[in-house]
């Protein structure tokens, strides 16, 4: 193939599937950009509601506060604790969820010096309605299941417009032009300039999130490839052993044991099993990691407290390592603060594109020719100005 039909062929890609799957991503990227502090929000809405802790020497054992919990519900004794997190910071609350009779998902807020429950089963604020509806307008544009795979489609296709973005870029003939926006030319010529300068500074990182976002909703293809690719073994799903006759081992014996396994770690989130033969989950932070939570784990078998499988995550897979760096990538945490932000404008990138895109459609069939021919001589020499 030709360079002018390759060429020819890669715009016309660019510019069709741009315009069929642009308003999508538009919601897509704006929901986004509201969803990158959402953490921050959320504490300052929490703080807001039930205070600050002032720190009081050594936190209490995480099993003497879930017992607290437990007692709050001495009426559903049956209600299982589901998870619970740990505070990052010493003035955070220890958050223990429950599944309750009138709650799938019931917050306890609990001070973790004194075990007292400073807030639970709150009434949502408007701040937690508003990301409860952002959160699957992202991800599903509330469609559920369905909803979820059509956004991961519109995910490839966008990680696709990028690719092709990049190799229609002007600048690869001159960088200087590249890069210029002349701002005094005709409007077709700044929708243009304004075109390939915001996509070729977002373009790479429209990639990371939209494609990792198509990753995430077909995690049943994408997973066994990723690991058929890196020659990786797929870790088996650890099980735990029932013993006739004997209840789950305490957690505080259980954590001394994870700890053990991973002892630099520390401590951010616990799992706890829903049926039988499913082991517990202790999630812990290694101080290489960055991501607020971690991305480390051990299970323990929940009655023999055997140590299952340890997921370090400086020890894993090329796999696994890859499936990892899909977090950090799609939020932007993998240059902390500055990457975070500039998420944002990432986020706001399709809503500029498509319009500055729409503009040049729209005057390519509807400007005079002799009008539309002289603009398209000026937008082609872009790269030699």
């Amino acid at each position: 193939m030709q360079v002018k039909s390759f060429h020819h062929l890669v715009f016309t890609l660019h510019r069709y599937i741009g315009l069929a799957v642009g308003l999508i991503a538009i919601i897509v990227g704006l929901t986004g950009s509201l969803l990158v502090f959402h953490s921050e929000i959320d504490n300052f809405d929490r703080q807001r509601r039930i205070g600050t802790i002032a720190p009081q020497g050594e936190m209490l054992l995480v099993e003497v506060i879930l017992n607290t919990v437990k007692k709050t519900y001495a009426d559903q004794p049956d209600a299982p604790i589901q998870r619970i997190y740990l505070p990052s910071k010493p003035n955070e609350p220890m958050n223990v969820i429950l599944k309750t009779k009138q709650n799938e998902w019931t917050e306890n807020y609990v001070n973790p010096y004194t075990g007292a429950i400073i807030g639970n089963n709150l009434k949502p604020s408007f701040i937690q309605k508003s990301y409860d509806i952002l959160y699957p307008l992202h991800y599903a544009l509330l469609g559920g299941d369905w909803g979820y795979k059509f956004v991961g489609t519109i995910g490839f296709l966008m990680s696709f417009m990028s690719i092709t973005g990049i190799i229609l870029w002007p600048g690869w003939r001159r960088l200087i032009s590249g890069f210029k926006i002349k701002w005094n030319a005709h409007p077709k010529r700044i929708n243009f300039d304004v075109h390939k300068v915001a996509g070729v500074i977002t373009a790479v990182f429209l990639i990371f999130a939209f494609f990792t976002g198509f990753c995430w909703s077909f995690s049943e293809f994408v997973n066994p490839t990723i690991y058929a690719l890196t020659f990786s073994k797929q870790q088996t799903e650890p099980v735990s052993v029932p013993i006739a006759g004997k209840s789950p081992l305490g957690l505080t014996q259980q954590l001394k044991t994870a700890q053990a396994a991973l002892p630099t770690g520390e401590l951010r989130r616990i799992y706890f099993p829903t049926k039988p033969e499913e082991a517990l989950n202790v999630a812990f932070k290694l101080p290489q990691e960055t991501e607020d939570y971690g991305q480390s784990s051990v299970y323990l078998d929940q009655y023999s407290g055997k140590v299952l499988r340890v997921d370090s995550s400086l020890q894993v897979s090329l796999g696994d390592r890859i499936l990892n760096s899909f977090t950090p990538l799609h939020y932007g945490t993998f240059w902390g603060l500055p990457t975070r932000i500039f998420y944002i404008f990432v986020g706001l990138a399709p809503l500029i594109l498509f319009i500055t895109g729409f503009v040049m459609w729209r005057y390519r069939y509807r400007a005079k020719p002799v009008v539309s021919r002289t603009i398209e001589i000026e937008i082609s020499q872009s790269g030699r100005n």
